[in-house]
């Protein structure tokens, strides 16, 4: 669960290290999104020649937290830190880079961002 203003790592290789999120699109004037979302973010810091740059306005999906969320079997998945795979688009569900570091939730496979837990080193 992250509210607006809220910093997160950004888990691909697109040269972006933190973004802060500053809206959830298509949710009307909603102010929190959950695991699996896809939100709107500014990139505040980055690497000096990578895909994206700072100050840049981009669209990512949420693909760790550290608010547990709760699964249909009734068992719970959290995470360290809160972390974030940039997209190529707010309607392209593609990811920007083409490398995904630490594990991602099941649950973004279940909402159909199938390239991002192809690319990902481990799913929970």
């Amino acid at each position: 669960m992250l509210q607006l203003r809220s910093m997160l790592t950004v888990a691909d290789n697109t040269g972006a290290k933190t973004l802060m999120m500053i809206g959830v699109p298509k949710k009307g004037n909603r102010k929190i999104a959950y695991l699996g979302e896809i939100i709107t973010g500014v990139v505040k810091h980055a690497a000096p020649y990578g895909q994206v740059k700072k100050s840049e306005v981009v669209y990512a999906v949420i693909v760790r937290t550290k608010k547990e969320k709760k699964r249909s079997d009734g068992s719970y998945i959290r995470f360290d830190e809160n972390a974030c795979v940039i997209l190529q688009g707010k309607d392209i569900i593609e990811p920007k880079g083409t490398r995904i570091f630490g594990p991602i939730a099941k649950e973004l496979k279940d909402n159909g961002f199938n390239k991002i837990a192809s690319l990902a080193e481990e799913i929970y």
